[in-house]
């Protein structure tokens, strides 16, 4: 399983974006802030989260859900996504996606087109690369020292039909007026909720193949969204990729 995304911006840029209250804190690990050109798997992921006092706040956590009974944190390297059509039966996800929900702010999300024996990686972002949120859960660990990690999950869904030209998985996009919905705890009915977990219309997302500078996770700046070379094809045919699942 494999996702890649980015968070190119500025700390400045998500409190006005996601109505983010107080001071966004610096990345627990300091090779890793923000701007963010490839956010790979078990790396550490801004989320925004409602408070007890309905304001909305950030928080970085761990990118794979690892549940609460688990025994060896590796676990959550395969719990990068939760399927919506399953996430509120799963045991893994069904506590955290009545409870802790979040935001994963994001300028885009990579997929990948197979050529021959080539993956062409594409850049999927919103129209001006603007920011917008994928539907997330969270989750608190406890390891066997007692210290706890918070993890997440970004939920995906089937795809809409031009991002089928890549994948058969997209992740779950919120508007922003599902924002508040989305984040209340006091919600838990899976039927309302479940309205929310729906492919993106086509026009909010634009294809954009990029360097495979993307393709290694060792690659962390902003070469990995430069514009693909010249030989490289430029629209995505119909197939399956990798990334999200």
């Amino acid at each position: 399983m494999c996702g890649r995304f980015t968070l190119a911006v500025k700390v400045h840029d998500l409190g006005p974006a996601f109505g983010i209250v107080g001071a966004i804190p610096p990345c627990p690990d300091p090779e890793l802030e923000l701007p963010r050109f490839n956010i790979a798997p078990t790396q550490p992921v801004l989320i925004v989260k409602q408070t007890q006092d309905g304001l909305r706040s950030a928080s970085w956590a761990r990118w794979g859900l690892i549940p609460g009974g688990a025994k060896d944190p590796r676990v959550g390297a395969r719990m990068i996504n939760a399927r919506a059509e399953t996430v509120f039966e799963q045991p893994a996800f069904r506590s955290a996606v009545r409870t802790r929900r979040c935001l994963v702010p994001t300028d885009g999300f990579f997929e990948w087109r197979k050529v021959g024996k080539e993956k062409q990686p594409f850049h999927v972002r919103a129209p001006g690369q603007a920011l917008y949120a994928m539907a997330g859960i969270w989750s608190t660990w406890k390891d066997p020292t007692g210290a706890k990690i918070e993890t997440c999950s970004i939920l995906t869904t089937e795809p809409n039909a031009k991002l089928a030209t890549l994948h058969d998985r997209m992740p779950v996009i919120l508007p922003p007026e599902q924002y508040t919905l989305w984040l209340d705890p006091a919600e838990e009915d899976p039927a309302v909720l479940a309205r929310l977990l729906v492919a993106a219309p086509e026009d909010a997302l634009d294809l954009v193949a990029v360097s495979k500078a993307v393709n290694s996770v060792k690659n962390l700046g902003p070469e990995c969204l430069e514009p693909a070379a010249e030989d490289d094809p430029p629209e995505p045919k119909p197939q399956l990729g990798f990334g999200f699942k």
